[in-house]
């Protein structure tokens, strides 16, 4: 348990908190920073002033400001002395751990705040569960298998996990994705948690790695920094958690702030998605077939297996591949959507059957439990695909298993009573929030109805210190040969970014097949902070990603040259389909709009301080540059030169 803090300015019973807050920023941004030789910035005084207010009102605001600006010691700054000023924490949501990793790493944000400022401040991450190492995953696979880097995990857990004789003063933290850096992110996915696990009934609950690390990170005084998915996750389930008698994910907040906040869509999306396994349902009722049940019951589960392996057919055989996506796209037939219709009301029967077994008969409490969270799951799930024009679905597969995915189309009503509707400060700080200066397409899809807004510029000189190439891709080996040699020029020292994990393969392959002078590090052969760690260490490296178009922070000559190998177009998949079939005009509205922002995000990856300089080399096709190339100039910080 941590103690509460003190704001780290004095105040009396006659002062008014944020007359004394607007002091202590002037004196810090004044006067304390470039004491400590930090240069005094217009657009952080500018910006602290407009957050001073939504802190003030209790105001949802965009702060929408450029690379180099300093935004995050603004809102840190402000985040600390709210949280200590309401005794609650901050929480700080970021698009993904790289995000994470710029805040809370050695001589980061966090820690250089602390040493300018003189404070002590009690921050804590919230992970995803899928970032923590599954026991009951890893005890089950551990005499199964001779995968090294498995076994190496195993060895590394904690004593006390696999001695039940061990007292509770003996509990560490433990399990955290972090500390296997050596493990693939495919590696990963077979000990880790995923959808399909009943953590609620398991007999590792209290001590597993996830529920160490949530007890400790729950008693956070100033900061709880944890990621849009997890966020969105504690949405989602604080209701049926608090049903179930568990806490919610996240403690009550005094404000949120959304670090590269125009992302929150997708992770409430993904938040609020179900996935099917065909193997899972056959698992669960299985399980339940082995009880003391009634014959009647029985039949009834044998009905569900029967028409959940035909639909699960059907799924299969209608499915169709989305170049540069793992899904599936699926055109829901009247076939199918009888079968689901017909799957739903015998699922809906055999929960009704259960309460009555498990009444009349002696059922393990464990399994009970299991069964009923399942079907439940699995209901609601199939209740959205079955309303009109409610559901977003495609199949995955992987490792032999295939998953029928059920997404949400729009999640505006819900962020608005769950989220926005709360009386408390909500920070939204990206370089690209607005399009073209408007804010609203961001806020609706959020269902944010009121907020205040504000653009400050980067005070970077690009002309000076960025050129940007533009390239046409007229065939796809020649261009990989080029991008080679733009490497092989710059001696390494570049990120490549590609649209998708299919193009940075593709380019993997061919790479393959070169000899190069440097290294060539790949996002997901590691866990990520360890790849971009190991990327500024080696000055010469390539880091070749496709997720990292946001929040990589590398400033030096670790990094001076950026390629990105194709325009960043959202995928053809299900989930952009269903966005295109509801605009008028999707190219406009969809398509666009997510690809100039990503490539301005992208872009922002070279200059990152004022005495960096390089180049961005930047691909497209003949097409692409009729069609674009009047909308680029007017995104890009400089004219691209062809």
């Amino acid at each position: 348990m941590s103690k509460q803090q003190s704001i780290p300015f004095t105040i009396d019973k006659t002062d008014n908190f944020f007359d004394r807050l607007g002091d202590y920023i002037g004196d810090v941004f004044y006067d304390i920073l470039p004491e400590q030789g930090y240069e005094l910035r217009d657009e952080q005084i500018y910006m602290a002033f407009q957050l001073e207010q939504a802190f003030k009102n209790k105001r949802t605001i965009f702060a929408e400001a450029g690379v180099g600006t300093g935004k995050t010691f603004v809102y840190l700054l402000y985040a600390i002395c709210y949280a200590r000023y309401k005794g609650k924490p901050a929480i700080i949501s970021c698009a993904d751990e790289t995000l994470i990793e710029q805040l809370v790493k050695k001589s980061g944000d966090i820690e250089k705040l602390e040493e300018a400022l003189g404070l002590d401040v009690d921050v804590r991450l919230a992970k995803a569960r899928e970032n923590y190492v599954c026991i009951r995953k890893l005890d089950s696979i551990v005499n199964q298998t001779d995968d090294e880097d498995i076994l190496r995990v195993h060895d590394e857990i904690p004593d006390f996990v696999l001695d039940t004789s061990a007292t509770m003063k003996t509990f560490e933290r433990y399990g955290d994705r972090k500390e296997y850096p050596w493990v693939s992110d495919e590696t990963w996915d077979k000990i880790a948690w995923d959808p399909l696990q009943q953590c609620s009934t398991c007999e590792w609950r209290h001590r597993s790695g996830q529920t160490l690390n949530r007890d400790y990170y729950r008693h956070a005084t100033d900061i709880i920094i944890c990621s849009h998915d997890f966020y969105m996750e504690h949405v989602w389930t604080k209701e049926s958690r608090k049903r179930e008698g568990q806490l919610p994910l996240l403690p009550d907040a005094s404000c949120v702030v959304f670090d590269e906040g125009h992302l929150l869509e997708f992770a409430a999306q993904k938040g609020l998605t179900y996935r099917f396994n065909f193997e899972a349902l056959s698992s669960v009722l299985t399980g339940y077939m082995g009880q003391d049940v009634r014959e009647e019951s029985l039949r009834l589960v044998e009905d569900i297996l029967t028409v959940n392996d035909e639909w699960f057919k059907l799924l299969v055989d209608g499915a169709m591949v989305v170049e540069g996506s793992n899904r599936l796209e699926i055109n829901l037939t009247k076939a199918m959507h009888e079968m689901a219709q017909n799957l739903y009301e015998k699922v809906q029967q055999l929960l009704e059957q259960l309460v009555f077994d498990a009444e009349l008969f002696t059922m393990d409490d464990y399994h009970t439990k299991i069964i009923e969270e399942y079907l439940e799951y699995f209901s609601y799930g199939l209740s959205i695909l079955l309303k009109n024009d409610e559901g977003i679905y495609w199949l995955e597969e992987s490792g032999g298993t295939t998953t029928f995915v059920i997404m949400p189309r729009l999640v505006e009503d819900v962020l608005r009573k769950e989220v926005f509707s709360q009386n408390i400060p909500f920070v939204f700080s990206s370089a690209t929030l607005s399009q073209d200066g408007d804010f609203s397409y961001l806020a609706d899809s959020l269902g944010i109805e009121e907020f205040d807004f504000f653009s400050v510029a980067s005070p970077f000189d690009y002309e000076g210190q960025m050129k940007i190439n533009g390239h046409i891709e007229r065939e796809k080996q020649a261009k990989w040969k080029s991008i080679g040699e733009q490497l092989t020029q710059n001696e390494g020292k570049s990120l490549v970014l590609f649209a998708s994990l299919h193009e940075m393969n593709q380019f993997r392959r061919w790479a393959k097949k070169q000899a190069w002078p440097f290294k060539l590090l790949y996002e997901g052969d590691r866990e990520i902070s360890e790849t971009v760690k190991g990327f500024q260490i080696d000055e010469t490296a390539v880091l070749c990603a496709y997720h990292l178009w946001e929040g990589l922070d590398v400033p030096g000559d670790a990094l001076t040259q950026v390629i990105i190998a194709s325009l960043p177009f959202p995928p053809k998949d299900p989930v952009f389909q269903a966005k295109r079939k509801r605009s008028t005009h999707p190219e406009i509205e969809v398509d666009a709009p997510y690809m100039l922002l990503r490539l301005r995000q992208g872009v922002g990856r070279l200059i990152r301080t004022s005495e960096d300089a390089g180049r961005i080399h930047i691909w497209m096709t003949a097409y692409e540059k009729m069609l674009y190339q009047s909308r680029l100039a007017n995104v890009l910080p400089v004219e691209i030169e062809w």
